[in-house]
Parts: C-alpha cells; structure tokens; sequence
C-alpha cells in the first residue's frame, strides 16, 4: 500500500506537503533562534549551547539535537526526491513546450524548481560554513556562534550567498505554503484568500528575519 501511494502523482505531492511544512516549523524556530544574536555574545552562545542540553537529564547530551537533524534529512530528502520525480513526471507529460509564450505562473511558481536548487546547494554551504567550518573564513572556532556567524557575515561573499538563498527561500515558501494546503485539502473557495495571505506574511517574515542578521553584521549593529 505504501509503495503503491508513494508511486502515485497525490502520493508524491503529500509526501511534498508534509515534509515541507515539517521545515516550515524548523525554520519558523530557526529564524526566532538566529535572532537572539541581537543580545549580545554571551545570549546566543547560551542559546547554542542550550540546543545541545535540550531534554537532559532523560535525554543525553545532543540525542534531541541529533533527532531534529535526522528529521530534518529525511524531509529534506523525501520533498527534494518528491519533487524531481513530479517534475519528471511533469515533463514527460507534456514533452513539447506550451504553444502559448506568455508566462501564465507567477514568478515564485515558475522558480519553485530552481529555488529549490539553490537551496540544496545553499544548505550543503551553510552546513560546512557553520556546523563543520570547513569552508569557514576567518578561522573557525567551535563553541562560539557568535563569533563564527560574525566571521562569515563580515566577508561580501557570505553575505551574497546568504541574502540569495533567503530570498529564494521566501519566494519557495511563498508558493509552497498554499500549495500544501491545497494537497492536503485545506483549501477552499472561501479559505484561499486567508491562505494566499498567511504565506505571504510567513514568506515575508521568515526572509526579513534571516535577512536581518547579515544586515546586522554589515551595519555594525552585530560585531
């Protein structure tokens, strides 16, 4: 029965929605989280640290943390996985291009595909800047964010990578979200207007909140 729902085209787009919105909730927390970097040093290395204690003593030190992580892969997996086989799917459906040459999509439809590239490829980045410091400048230094996150939002570079996958991240969720809703049938005549607004908010909410902490960086507000 599994196989048969994961090889059906709404199988495929649930596991899309689902998992989508399960990173939607990281992200929610993630942003709320980066923000504390706006109280100073000893703030956000508190809260980093913090991440790894969560459920101690019945948890040991990082299990919750390395749980979160593994949730994150495998959504991360199923909708990037998902959506190559839709698309797939999609093209050879139709294998010849719309005879029509006006775009009928909005802009965030039509970049849904190579927003989501760029955020495969910005996450693997943001993993060995942050996580690992492989690709960290400056000097990486395990144990403190603060510092690390500072290093990376003082180079150009940093900053325009970061800036760009924020953005393709709001115009991803932008879609995504009433997307979702319409696979899992939250969606209505009556409902989409509220819908189509509750993604734009989020959309907005979670690229200015991601956007402010490089902005912060540059303008010296964190140093």
């Amino acid at each position: 029965m599994a196989r048969t729902v994961w090889d059906s085209t709404v199988g495929k787009k649930t596991v899309m929605a689902v998992s989508g919105l399960v990173m939607l909730l990281y992200l929610v927390a993630h942003m709320i989280g980066n923000l504390k970097i706006f109280f100073g040093t000893e703030e956000f290395n508190h809260y980093a640290h913090w991440l790894r204690t969560v459920g101690e003593p019945f948890m040991h030190y990082e299990w919750t943390l390395w749980l979160i992580r593994v949730v994150l892969v495998v959504a991360v997996v199923a909708h990037a996985v998902s959506a190559y086989q839709l698309s797939r799917r999609d093209i050879k459906a139709r294998p010849s291009k719309y005879v029509h040459k006006k775009a009928r999509a909005g802009y965030a439809t039509r970049t849904m595909r190579w927003g989501g590239v760029i955020l495969g490829l910005f996450i693997v980045w943001h993993l060995l800047d942050l996580t690992t410091g492989t690709v960290h400048s400056g000097g990486f230094e395990s144990g403190k964010p603060y510092q690390n996150v500072v290093d990376t939002f003082s180079t150009w570079y940093g900053n325009v990578v970061y800036i760009v996958a924020m953005l393709a991240l709001g115009l991803h969720i932008r879609h995504g979200f009433w997307s979702a809703a319409q696979t899992l049938g939250a969606g209505s005549r009556t409902r989409d207007r509220a819908l189509k607004t509750t993604a734009n908010v989020l959309a907005l909410l979670l690229t200015a909140g991601f956007v402010a902490v490089p902005v912060g960086v540059m303008t010296g507000v964190v140093s």
